[in-house]
Formats: structure tokens, sequence, C-alpha cells
């Protein structure tokens, strides 16, 4: 009797889907021969290696010790040498350093659970100061294009010697920074803003260790203010891309990583589902993405169409990587609807046989 059970329930499996795919059959295939229950089981969402977090923490303390130094060091230098790509570098650090504060408080609030009104929890809070972020770099762009155009029309004499020695600590302090957020940076947006501006502060270091030069032997005091402005330029380089990305949350695209249509025409390779009247992909932050979609199916009975469900919901996750998935069954609705009698019999025979009957 078990055995018989067993094998009426693949049978049911393959009845219910049969994806015309062959990445599909063995999905299908590794789903049957996993669980002989009847009930399919699926992964639900990561929320977060809680040690992965505590090193995320660790690091932006210590990239934000090593920047609250820099700025101390460059703003002395910067006044010492007369040099406006030192004091701009140094209003750009001290965005640096409040930003990477807010970073930590976002970290923070991010890890906290979901509770009362707050469903998804406060992982949206990384990608708002992501956003605040982004906008404080153009901020400082402009301020910094601003000072340099005055410059360029007055020029300063500047000194070469501590301004090659405050560029040469700003370099070195944002090498060890880049080093230390680089690895967190890939996966998560708020960590990437983090880093983009320290590599926005290196690159600036670099420029400024060679207009420091140029100053020291040729005596090119221009270069200062052009030093700024290409400054400026890479601040505004960085701070674009990371705008776009915050939006493109908050106002709930697909990732790119994702083609709906894909997925569509994947859902509809399963023989029980007619046709995906609804689909929504959106992301809660970069790593969290959710689905959500309305499948139109053929007549299943309610042990099938929870099976359809938990072998879709496996599909996304294997396939696409999607962890959260909500799946609404709608049947195909019935060709066989009852009309009313004035549609398929004569008025006068409809008339005749209400007045026999009263």
């Amino acid at each position: 009797m078990a055995l018989a059970s067993e094998q009426s329930q693949v049978n049911q499996s393959k009845q219910l889907n049969q994806p015309t795919t062959p990445q599909a059959n063995q999905i299908t295939s590794r789903i049957l021969n996993s669980c002989q229950c009847g009930l399919l089981h699926f992964s639900t969402a990561q929320r977060g290696d809680p040690a992965q977090s505590g090193q995320k923490i660790r690091r932006l303390w210590m990239a934000l010790g090593l920047l609250s130094g820099l700025f101390v060091t460059q703003v002395l230098a910067g006044l010492w040498s007369h040099s406006l790509s030192l004091l701009a570098d140094s209003g750009h650090i001290l965005s640096d350093v409040a930003v990477f504060g807010l970073t930590l408080a976002a970290s923070y609030l991010a890890q906290r659970p979901a509770s009362g009104r707050v469903t998804f929890g406060y992982g949206r809070v990384e990608v708002l100061v992501a956003l605040v972020n982004g906008l404080s770099l153009l901020a400082i762009a402009a301020f910094i294009v601003i000072e340099s155009v005055d410059r360029l029309q007055s020029t300063e004499a500047v000194l070469g010697l501590p301004m090659l020695f405050g560029s040469g600590v700003g370099l070195i302090i944002n090498g060890i920074n880049i080093g230390l957020l680089y690895s967190s940076s890939r996966q998560d947006l708020n960590m990437r803003s983090a880093f983009l501006h320290v590599a926005a502060d290196a690159a600036s270091s670099v420029s400024i260790v060679f207009a420091s030069l140029m100053i020291y032997f040729w005596h090119w005091m221009w270069v200062d203010a052009a030093t700024s402005l290409l400054i400026a330029s890479l601040t505004c380089l960085s701070a674009i891309p990371l705008i776009k990305e915050s939006l493109e949350v908050f106002l709930e695209f697909s990732p790119r990583s994702l083609q709906p249509e894909a997925i569509k025409s994947s859902l509809q390779d399963f023989d029980a589902v007619e046709e995906v009247e609804k689909l929504y992909i959106w992301s809660i932050t970069p790593s969290q993405v959710k689905l959500c979609a309305d499948l139109r199916v053929s007549a299943l009975s309610a042990d099938e169409r929870d099976q359809l469900v938990g072998m879709l919901q496996t599909h996304l996750n294997q396939v696409f990587g999607i962890e959260e998935s909500m799946l609404q069954i709608l049947e195909k609705p019935s060709g066989n609807r009852a009309l009313h009698p004035l549609l398929h019999r004569s008025l006068t025979s409809y008339v005749f046989e209400n007045t026999q009957r009263s």
C-alpha cells in the first residue's frame, strides 16, 4: 500500500508539471526524488549571517577611526601649504566621517527584526543612507568646482612639501580602507557606498601627490586648482551610479540581474500553468528580492494546488535565486456557463411557462 501511494504521488506530480525545458525537467526530478511525503519543501530566505554583520560593523569602525585621523592631518597640512585641493579633499573626508557614522547606524537598524507595522524590517534604511551618501557627494563636488574656478582666477602660492606630506598620508590611509571594505562592498549597497567614498578619496590623493610634485619642482600653482576640479569630477562619477541604484530600489524596479519575461516564460513551461496573468518582481534591499504572481491553471484539487505552488517556488529559488515568492493560483474558468433563459429560448415560451406556474 505504501509503495502504491508513493507511486501515485509521483504520477500525480508528473501530470501536474512536466516543464518543456531540460533545465526544468532536471529540477522537477530532483524535487520528486528528494521528498516522498506528498509535500514539497523549499528553503526560506536567509536573513543574513550575524558573524558577517559583526565583521562588517568592525571594519566600518576601523575605517571611521582612520578617516577621522586623516581629516585632522589634511586640514593642518592644507592650511600650512595653502592647498585648495588638500582642503577640498579634507572636506570630502569630513563628509565621509559623517557618512560612515550614518552607515553604522543604518547597519544597526537593519539587523532589527520585523515587528508590528514594520513587516519588512529595517533593511531599507541602508538604501536610504546610500541615497543620502550619493547626494552628499554631488553637493561636495559642486562646492569644490566653485572654489576651484575662483582659485584659477586668482592664483595663490602653494607649498609643495607640506602638500605632498598630506596627500601621501591620505593615500596610505585610503589604501588601507579600500582593503577593509572591498570584500563587503560587492553584495551590500551601503558598504558599496562607503567603499566608493574611500575609492574617490584614494584617487584624489593620487592626483594631489602628482600636483604637489609639479608645484615643488616647476612651481605650477594653477595645478592645485586644476586638481581640485579633477577631484570634483571623480566625486560625481562615484555618486551617480549610487544614486541611480538606490532610486531603483525605492521605485521598486525589478533587479537588473533578473528578466521578468524570462521568469514568466519559465513558469509557463509547467504544463499545469495555463497563463501568468500578473507578475511583480521588486527589491526590499539589493539582496532581498520578492516575487508575486497570479497564475491561471487547469482544474486541480486542493492538494494538487499546494503541490504545484511548492514546485514553482522551488523552481524560482534554484533557477533564479528568488527565495521569497507569493503565488496565487487561479483556476481556468469553465466554458459551460449557465445562460439566462432569454438567451436560449423564445420570449413567448418563457412568459407562457411562468404564467402556467402562477
